[in-house]
């Protein structure tokens, strides 16, 4: 059973974490960030802290390359220098997660029902004392006074640097050069050869089930701060923005004489930067999908780029069913049927070529599919049929109504071809 401490050094107590909050409240009004606001909790506790977002991203920290490496061995760090927020427990918890001869605890910070950041202490030496939960937990409430603050500063910048790189993508800023000067003014670079890089979060699965709106946009808000994060630690000047359902890029070709190595740097900078969002899932880090425009060397073939990556993206997802990035110029067929601007000329064609096969009905599917096996297995109907699980019978059957509904596609090669291509529309616009 343990016993109180004397009421003296209970007063000591409460009077050195009422002297800590006062500190960091005064370093708020006087515009302290996140790194003095942890070095003052550092040099009262003697502690190091962490303060990182609700995934584990770090944004301010006051910690000892001790610490640093302690913590990396006790794998909570992944390769991204994510720390592993899912692997702690929180203050509620009877121990923290144990490093070297002390201990790790973490202390969620939350305001007006928004989860906003993480707050990590890091003990090598000793465990956390209760006092010392207790001052962290007076800590947290100011930094959540801070992060709402910065937050709300954050979301009138982003908009604005939202709106001026949605008008250069849309094609909008008619005098190139100011636009690029305006954007060195907001520490972005548009004057050199880039590609335009759009990432979207992917639905969520049918085992989750309906997600409400509001958890949703939590999830796509952590998103964009990740990208805003990885960008800026891997070169500030690149522009990243946030578009309400999707996050922008654009990313500097690296310069080379050789094109091919040219080629091979671009894409493990892109590579890069998609790895270091997506880490290990951890965090509640949400899958997502990613597409890669061509290469551009001015600003006046952004648009067009944009244009590409945002299919990229779309059609990416449905060929591999998201979580991967794709480039523009790899998706083949596809991405000529995604240069024609007009989606109602595309179904017409389809509707042309495949007639009531273009339908939804669920006979109209099923034939598609036992077109689309013949294409794949070159018309041997033998084997389209195992490939469907079909008596040999029921296949040429199929065949035969097929091609009373399409026409000859068995020996023409002109109207195969077309055929081949309105399934890939179909399969293109979902």
């Amino acid at each position: 059973m343990t016993s109180e401490a004397p009421p003296r050094e209970r007063a000591e107590v409460l009077e050195r974490i009422d002297a800590l909050h006062s500190m960091l409240a005064r370093m708020v009004l006087e515009g302290a960030g996140l790194d003095s606001m942890a070095a003052e909790v550092t040099r009262v506790l003697d502690v190091g802290i962490v303060i990182t977002s609700v995934d584990g991203r770090e944004q301010g920290a006051s910690v000892t390359g001790e610490q640093r490496a302690l913590l990396a061995d006790a794998d909570l760090v992944d390769h991204t220098g994510r720390v592993r927020v899912e692997r702690l427990r929180t203050q509620e918890d009877p121990s923290g997660a144990p490093l070297g001869d002390g201990e790790v605890r973490l202390v969620k910070v939350a305001a007006a029902g928004a989860d906003l950041v993480r707050l990590i202490c890091v003990s090598a030496d000793r465990l956390i004392a209760p006092d010392d939960l207790q001052a962290l937990e007076r800590a947290a409430t100011v930094v959540a006074l801070l992060v709402t603050q910065q937050r709300a500063v954050a979301a009138v910048e982003n908009k604005y640097r939202g709106d001026f790189l949605r008008d250069v993508l849309h094609g909008e800023t008619e005098d190139h050069a100011l636009a690029i000067e305006h954007a060195r003014g907001l520490g972005w670079d548009l004057d050199r050869p880039s590609v335009v890089l759009v990432a979207q979060l992917d639905p969520p699965t049918p085992q989750e089930g309906p997600v409400p709106p509001e958890l949703r946009r939590e999830w796509h808000e952590r998103f964009a701060q990740a990208w805003c994060l990885v960008c800026q630690a891997r070169d500030r000047s690149i522009p990243t923005a946030d578009f309400s359902t999707e996050v922008v890029a654009l990313v500097p070709i690296p310069v080379h004489e050789s094109e091919q190595e040219q080629q091979r740097l671009m894409r493990a900078e892109v590579a890069h930067l998609v790895g270091e969002v997506a880490g290990d899932r951890g965090g509640g880090r949400r899958p997502f999908s990613a597409g890669v425009s061509r290469p551009v060397d001015a600003i006046a073939g952004l648009p067009t780029a944009y244009h590409q990556a945002r299919r990229a993206t779309s059609v990416g997802r449905r060929i591999t069913g998201g979580g991967y990035a794709t480039w523009f110029d790899e998706l083949g067929l596809h991405r000529l049927i995604a240069l024609v601007p007009d989606d109602a000329e595309l179904q017409r064609f389809a509707d042309d070529v495949l007639g009531e096969l273009a339908g939804d009905t669920p006979e109209a599917g099923e034939l598609r599919t036992t077109l689309q096996v013949l294409l794949d297995s070159n018309f041997n109907v033998a084997e389209a049929a195992r490939m469907q699980f079909f008596h040999y019978n029921t296949m040429r059957y199929r065949v035969g109504k097929l091609e009373r509904l399409l026409g000859p596609f068995t020996t023409d090669p002109h109207l195969r071809l077309n055929v081949a291509v309105a399934l890939q529309v179909l399969d293109f616009r979902g």
